[in-house]
């Protein structure tokens, strides 16, 4: 079975089992499920269920596909993403955001933990990606290529929506919320990074560092959608002060500031 059918496969199962077509598709990243608490509920599906999806081994991610409503607006959210780090290949850390579209989703919002590099940041604030480096061993888009699920050469001269990024800044703005925008990079970890680089990627002009987010992104624009995604920053890491991390203190850092970042997205998507 191709990854076309694959993806027909999970949306029928999907489909069936929901009473609404999603407009919105959203993944939260490491203990940023707060958003939970403020969506009308339609349907939670465990991922062990939806036939081809991986299931989330990181503590912190959640494991169902949630469909309801925020605003009044038809959403699908993964309360846990996969990572390339579990040993999952491209294609599956992937294959949601194509099942997403594939269920009616247009937009995607997408979040993540990620440490800081720009003097200007502290822990708790969040960060606008405006752009991104792929600093992953493995593109989500190499081999064949179907243009069932998108073009052969995706452009790449917008992959974070300007208008998207705009009605962002002026929700920030209008709330009084400290937020910055910044470029993020996208490794494949485990392991945080060394001092030398985190020098390196402030040197070519990155903000923020994580291990997710860039594959997901290059997908959605692959199959068509447009993409806001935002960094709530957990740690910081300047170029002359590298304090040790622990996933716990990430997690910690994160869910502080879920309440917050998930009132910023409620109103974000108010307003689409």
């Amino acid at each position: 079975m191709d990854l076309f059918e694959k993806i027909q496969v999970s949306a029928s199962y999907i489909k069936e089992r929901i009473s609404n077509t999603p407009q919105i598709g959203m993944v939260l990243g490491s203990g940023l499920g707060g958003l939970m608490d403020i969506i009308k509920v339609d349907k939670e599906i465990p991922y062990s269920d939806i036939p081809f999806f991986p299931v989330t081994t990181v503590k912190g991610h959640g494991g169902s596909l949630v469909t309801g409503t925020l605003h009044d607006k038809p959403i699908v959210m993964m309360t846990g993403r996969f990572h390339y780090y579990e040993g999952y290949s491209m294609e599956q850390v992937t294959f949601p955001i194509r099942v997403m579209k594939a269920l009616g989703a247009h937009t995607l919002i997408i979040s993540n933990a990620a440490g800081g590099m720009n003097p200007a940041f502290k822990i708790g604030d969040f960060m606008i990606i405006k752009d991104h480096v792929n600093l992953f061993p493995e593109h989500p888009l190499r081999g064949p290529n179907d243009e069932r699920v998108g073009v052969r050469f995706p452009d790449m001269s917008e992959p974070y929506d300007n208008q998207l990024i705009q009605k962002a800044q002026k929700i920030a703005h209008d709330e009084g919320i400290d937020i910055h925008t910044g470029v993020y990079a996208g490794l494949q970890g485990p392991t945080f990074e060394t001092k030398a680089e985190y020098k390196m990627l402030h040197t070519i002009g990155c903000d923020a560092v994580g291990m997710s987010t860039v594959p997901e992104v290059i997908v959605a624009l692959h199959g068509g959608m447009r993409v806001f995604a935002a960094s709530v920053i957990t740690d910081m890491a300047l170029t002359d002060h590298v304090e040790r991390i622990t996933h716990e203190q990430v997690l910690a850092a994160s869910e502080a500031a879920a309440p917050k970042f998930a009132a910023f997205v409620a109103q974000l998507i108010a307003e689409l």
